[in-house]
C-alpha cells in the first residue's frame, strides 16, 4: 500500500514507496504469558482456530483504514542565504507538489503550510520529514535542516481558527517573505 497523495509520485520516488506486509500464519502475537518456550496445548488450539483468516493484503487493509487530513507546518533553518534564491527553491518546490498551502520566509529561515491527507499522524510526519530532504536538490533549496514540525488533525486546526489561535482562512496563498 503507497502511502501518499494519489497520482504521480514525487520526483526520484518511485523506487522508494512504503508497503505493508502481511505477517504470515505462524505469526507469534506475544499473547501468551506463561513465560514457556514450548507452545501449550491453548496456543496451539488458538492457531488452528485463525488458520483459516488470510492476512489482509494492502488493497483490504486500504478500504478499511479511512485518510485524514492533517495541516503540516515545517519550519527550516540555516546559514543565511540570498532572498532570491530561497524564494526560487519554495517557488520550484510549490510548483513540483501544488498541495503546499502557504510558504514564509526569510535569509536564515523558512515555514512552509499545507494540508496532507494520511492514514495516521505517524504516516503524516514522516512524510512531511522527508519533504524537504527528498526535494533539496530537485528544487535547488537551502541546505538547512529541519527545525520544527506540527502536525495537527482538522478538527484543532478549525477550532484554532475559530478561537482565533490560527492562521486565518483567507491567508495568502503562495511564497511569501516574513
Amino acid at each position: 500500500m503507497r502511502r501518499a497523495r494519489p497520482g504521480a509520485p514525487p520526483r526520484g520516488t518511485a523506487e522508494r514507496a512504503l508497503t505493508s506486509v502481511g505477517a504470515g500464519a505462524d505469526f507469534d502475537d506475544g499473547s501468551h504469558s506463561s513465560g514457556q518456550d514450548s507452545p501449550s496445548a491453548d496456543d496451539a488450539a488458538s492457531r488452528e482456530a485463525h488458520a483459516d483468516r488470510e492476512p489482509r493484503t494492502g488493497r483490504q487493509r486500504q478500504n478499511t483504514e479511512e485518510s485524514r487530513l492533517w495541516y503540516i507546518t515545517l519550519s527550516v533553518s540555516g546559514t543565511e542565504t540570498p532572498l532570491t534564491e530561497v524564494r526560487r527553491g519554495l517557488e520550484q518546490l510549490a510548483h513540483d507538489h501544488p498541495f503546499l498551502l502557504t510558504s514564509r520566509y526569510a535569509a536564515d529561515h523558512a515555514e512552509i503550510r499545507y494540508w496532507e491527507e494520511a492514514r495516521d499522524l505517524h504516516d503524516a510526519a514522516a512524510v512531511a520529514l522527508r519533504l524537504w530532504g527528498e526535494h533539496r536538490s530537485t528544487a535547488r533549496l537551502p541546505p538547512w535542516e529541519i527545525v520544527g514540525l506540527e502536525v495537527i488533525d482538522r478538527d484543532t486546526y478549525h477550532q484554532r481558527v475559530a478561537e482565533g489561535y490560527g492562521p486565518p482562512p483567507a491567508a495568502p496563498v503562495g511564497v511569501h517573505p516574513y
